[in-house]
């Protein structure tokens, strides 16, 4: 404390030497020197930050991005292979490969914690056992294997995909969990510099109550603006924002610090779109697992047709057959119009006619006015055959499929009816508790498309759009959905 007393005497002691300018120049030429060491260190410190928080941005980003990869493009260049759409030389599941490959190599280049390096590495092998099962798919269709061996390395494909999309996604826990550590050790720095920030603030009052009363006031308020801020970004308020003081000093820093909330909160933001994406990507991949069993019987109803010279109906089923992938696919866009719905809708029901022309008619009817309408695609067809193959196949006699879509009340309203047999009150509440719950989809059985239309109907627009089932045993079913009415052209 003495130590204090005489360097604070000795400083004014210097003052009273001197005139009334030098005083006010010496004074000014102290709280500069006070006020520059805080800020360059604190930028130092923020530089130092933002870059480790840029660098695992980016690798979260990328490791998303791979994933989304790993999950969705080699299973569909495959499957497309297996289904027969491409011929194995002519698909790009090696050059899918390399870019999986490229990608762990880059971030592998940017990750410095050893257990996150580990985790790439076991990823990195994964995917040598993922080229090497597609080589063996590769020798399996020159030696012109069976359907079911080429499905089984399909399978096996898509278990080694599932696993790098987990390493991946625990590779993204550990960096988001390396960002909250940072984020702690940014508060411990925050909290030193504050400390500095105020002995530098006491100094600075001194030596501007002792020359100007404005030199305070151009110094201290926005020092304390800076420390409420990072007391606010400690604290988890990412939206606090501080504007430039106009201040050389301190235009750096307050900068990084509106910077860092900034890239924070699009950070958590970007998580969430991240999860919601995810999310829209396992539906996207369940809506295009199409029932193998569906294009063999139709398959086996061409060869059938073309059998018996049924050339008119052979065009007819094949017509079908291909607006119905040409909707399925769509370009891959989710939405589409009303009428390519109902389009799709007869195409499907124009190749089932054909199979099942004994115990099938069906009538398509909407509203003219709602063809050019927006809706989620493939949200009918899969009404309409739950309702064909648990409906109407489960009863005696011919059965009625009724498709109707209207407009009412600024919004799209669908159903789907049929007289087949119908369920009981027991069977109905067992139903809408599977499809409104939790359940894990390969669980439902006899009710996945109900339970896929509806989650992504919940998904795409909110949770009050649900489908609304009615049913009277042995006297048929209703199946009702409405969504907001979008893309309505007068």
């Amino acid at each position: 404390m003495k130590n204090k007393i005489s360097i604070v005497d000795k400083i004014f002691s210097v003052f009273k030497s001197r005139s009334i300018k030098e005083r006010i120049k010496i004074s000014y030429v102290i709280i500069i020197l006070l006020m520059i060491t805080p800020p360059v260190i604190t930028v130092f410190s923020f530089v130092v930050q933002m870059t480790r928080y840029d660098l695992i941005i980016t690798n979260v980003s990328k490791a998303n991005r791979l994933n989304q990869t790993v999950k969705e493009d080699i299973s569909n260049e495959i499957w497309d292979i297996v289904a027969g759409n491409k011929k194995f030389d002519e698909g790009n599941q090696y050059a899918i490969i390399d870019g999986i490959n490229e990608s762990l190599d880059d971030i592998m280049r940017t990750t410095e914690e050893r257990e996150n390096r580990q985790m790439l590495e076991v990823a990195g092998r994964a995917v040598d056992t993922l080229k090497r099962n597609v080589d063996r798919l590769g020798n399996q269709m020159a030696n012109h294997s069976l359907v079911s061996e080429n499905e089984e390395s399909l399978d096996e494909i898509r278990g080694v995909s599932a696993l790098i999309s987990d390493i991946l996604q625990d590779f993204i826990v550990r960096v988001i969990e390396s960002a909250t550590i940072t984020n702690e050790h940014h508060k411990r720095i925050t909290f030193v510099l504050t400390v500095i920030q105020i002995f530098t603030v006491f100094f600075v009052t001194i030596f501007a109550v002792f020359t100007q009363r404005s030199v305070t006031t151009s110094i201290n308020a926005p020092i304390t603006r800076l420390e409420n801020l990072s007391k606010k970004i400690a604290e988890g308020d990412f939206t606090a924002r501080v504007k430039l003081p106009q201040v050389s000093e301190l235009d750096g820093l307050t900068d990084n610090l509106n910077i860092m909330a900034v890239k924070i909160q699009a950070l958590i933001a970007e998580n969430v779109r991240e999860q919601q994406n995810l999310q829209k990507s396992e539906m996207k991949a369940l809506q295009a697992q199409i029932t193998p069993h569906f294009l063999y019987n139709t398959f086996d109803t061409i060869v059938w047709l073309a059998e018996e010279k049924k050339n008119d109906q052979v065009i007819d089923i094949t017509r079908a057959f291909s607006s119905f992938f040409r909707i399925s696919l769509n370009k891959g866009k989710d939405f589409l119009t009303v009428s390519e719905e109902f389009e799709h809708v007869k195409s499907y029901l124009t190749i089932q006619k054909i199979r099942y022309r004994d115990i099938l008619d069906y009538e398509i009817e909407y509203s003219p006015e709602m063809a050019k309408c927006q809706i989620l695609k493939l949200v009918l067809q899969p009404l309409v055959e739950n309702a064909l193959y648990h409906g109407i196949k489960n009863k005696r006699g011919r059965g009625f499929l009724s498709v109707k879509g209207w407009r009412e009340n600024n919004r799209l309203c669908f159903s789907v009816e049929d007289n087949g047999i119908g369920m009981t009150e027991e069977k109905l509440a067992n139903i809408m508790e599977q499809i409104n719950g939790s359940a894990d989809p390969e669980d439902l059985n006899n009710v996945y498309g109900l339970y896929n239309v509806n989650k992504r109907l919940e998904l795409y627009y909110d949770t009050s759009t649900k489908l609304e089932i009615t049913s009277r045993y042995k006297k048929g079913t209703t199946v009702y959905f409405s969504v907001p009415e979008v893309g309505f052209n007068v």
